[in-house]
Order: structure tokens, then sequence, then C-alpha cells
């Protein structure tokens, strides 16, 4: 037995298909009632460690608990897990209700067992005028919700989503989501989320593990994620635009590149360093225009790339020889070839040392 206050533990789990090792003596706790999303590029190991846990991959080393239990072993319908998947995987021939109810009649439930239950669901759901039709007279968005549906009529306490939206176009996306946001918080069971796409991790997690290379590289609230990334990746990884990236030396707590010093009195360092280091600023963390004044280091720079998004702008420019993304608002009358004044201090920046890519 492991820790009861964890709803999921994966302990030194090790994964290889022959001599690839896919997933990497990883450890994780998912907390009761925790919306968790693995988050990460394409090959990252996010969708095997999900596979790992629903039981549908058997394992090389290490072990996985669910509510206290080593399933490591066991079969996936014994785990206590509600799986959905990218492709909605509906059976064509039967109605929504159909759908939802073909498991728990496999499963022999009693009739009145079944109906309460996939009542339930399909009122959480809001699907209740789509019972008695088949999935082909179904939308993406209502066939995703059927899908969803049929996970939790299985009563279970752990939810696995793997990509559930990624099929689905950008406004039934970003509808969905806040959809699954709310039913988390109404039945408050724990979930876990595959994604490739930042902006779904970063509305709908309470925290988020960031993979590359069936590793976690960070597991924290977004807001830490954004604000305070761990290493050299994950800054990257997260923001769109990324994050802007110099490569120069620190010494005297000041760092330097190309004419361009800041004074980093202003920044929380773990420990005094010098030597090599990657500077990291957010376009939105860069003051523009008047407010630049107050910032710990001042220039001008030339617009080269104006992208009009609506409610804000972003703007290409070049600082030091490397490309310089600045977000402005979006009723800004800026043009390319306009001269901007910028501004950003200490406080605002994110170090990393160059030669492991850890946070300073």
């Amino acid at each position: 037995m492991t820790d009861q206050k964890f709803s999921v533990s994966v302990k030194n789990l090790d994964l290889r298909f022959g001599s690839l090792r896919v997933l990497k003596d990883l450890n994780l706790d998912i907390h009761e009632g925790e919306f968790l999303v693995l988050l990460g590029s394409s090959g990252c190991g996010k969708s095997t460690l999900l596979n790992c846990i629903a039981g549908l991959l058997d394992i090389t080393d290490g072990q996985i608990f669910i509510k206290g239990k080593n399933v490591t072993w066991a079969e996936p319908s014994e785990r206590g897990i509600g799986m959905v998947f990218q492709s909605y995987a509906l059976y064509p021939q039967m109605t929504v209700e159909g759908n939802m109810s073909f498991g728990l009649k496999n499963a022999r439930l009693p009739k009145a067992e079944i109906k309460e239950r996939v009542d339930r669901a399909a009122e959480v759901l809001q699907i209740e005028p789509l019972m008695k039709r088949k999935p082909a007279a179904l939308s993406g968005g209502q066939r995703q919700r059927v899908a969803i549906g049929r996970a939790l009529v299985r009563d279970v306490d752990v939810f696995l989503f793997d990509e559930p939206l990624s099929n689905l176009d950008a406004k039934l996306r970003a509808d969905l989501r806040v959809e699954l946001k709310q039913l988390h918080q109404r039945i408050k069971n724990t979930m876990i989320y595959v994604t490739h796409d930042q902006v779904e991790a970063m509305t709908l997690a309470d925290r988020i593990a960031i993979m590359k290379d069936g590793l976690i590289q960070q597991l924290a609230t977004p807001e830490e994620i954004y604000n305070r990334p761990s290493n050299l990746y994950v800054a990257d990884f997260i923001g769109s635009p990324a994050m802007n990236l110099f490569k120069g030396e620190i010494a005297n707590n000041t760092f330097s590149l190309d004419g361009l010093s800041l004074s980093l009195d202003g920044y929380d360092f773990a420990a005094p360093f010098t030597g090599t280091a990657w500077l990291g600023i957010r376009p939105e963390h860069v003051a523009i225009g008047e407010n630049a004044a107050a910032a710990d280091v001042q220039m001008d720079v030339t617009a080269e790339v104006v992208d009009p998004l609506g409610s804000d702008t972003l703007v290409l420019a070049h600082v030091a020889g490397e490309r310089f993304w600045l977000r402005i608002s979006g009723q800004a009358d800026t043009k390319q070839g306009d001269q901007i004044r910028i501004g950003f201090s200490a406080r605002d920046v994110s170090l990393f040392d160059a030669a492991t890519e850890a946070r300073l």
C-alpha cells in the first residue's frame, strides 16, 4: 500500500520497447480530486504514461497505485478508471443511450441502476435531448460529450483523457474546455488529461506535468510554470510567442551581451552565480513607450513584423542580434518600420545556467 492521500501514484516507472527506453524512472503523485495535465510535444511519453496508468501497456519496472491499491499488474477493468480517447469510438448502430449503457449492461448491472447512471451522466453533460439519436446525427462536440458520458457512467474514481478535443475545430475546443472545467468542478473526481496544446493545459489544470524524452521536466501550477520555469526547455515551450532568450555572461551581478547590460539586483537567485547564462523575458513583460522609463534597461527597437490579433498585437523586432517579440495593445497604431521604446527589469526575467539549463 502507498500513501492514501494520493489518488494515483507512479513509482520509479520504466518502460522499454526493446532497446528503446520510453519512460525513465518516472515518479508522479496525483492528489485526490486533482485535475492534472500531462503536457509535451509529440513523442515525449505523455500518452504512453497515461496508457501505463490505464493498464493498456505492461511496464518494464516500477509500480502504479490507484487509491492506495497496487494495480501494477491489474487488468484495466480492475483499476477503477474511466478513459476517454481522441477518437470517439462510438457504436454507429446504437443510440446515444445505447452507447452509454453498453458497458454497464455487459457488467450485468440492474436495469434501474443503469438507467440512473445514464440519466445522471446525461444531465451533467447536458445531452438529454440527444439520447435517442445515433452518432451519425450528432456533431463532433456532441459525439465527444457522449464519449465522456460513457466514461462517467462507470462511476469510477479516476478519469483519463487522451487528447479528447484534438479532433474538434478551434471554437468547439474552446467551448468544450469550459465544459470540462465545469464538469470537474461538479463531480470533483481525479482527472488526468493528456494534451500537446498549452492553452488547454493552462486553462484546465490544477497542476501541469511538462514532459520531454520520457521525463517530467516540471510539475507545478500553471502560474508557477509560466512565471518560474524550472529549466530552459520549459521556458521555451510555454508561451505563445515563446519567451525571448539571450545567451550572455553574468559577472558582478550583471548580465551582459553585445552592449546590453542589465543589473540583476532585483532578481531572486537561488544561489550566487557567475558565468555563461541564458536570460529570458516574456513578450508581455516588456514595458512599452512611456512605461519603459521606469525599467532597469531601456532601448529603441524597429518593428519588423506587426501581427494584429484584435485584443492585442504582436510585434517582431531584434535585440542584441536576436529575434524579440513584444505584445502591445490591440488598439495601438503601430506599423512596420516604426521605432518603439522598450524596457524590462530584472524582477521580470528568468535566468538559466547555460551548462545545465536549470533555473538560476
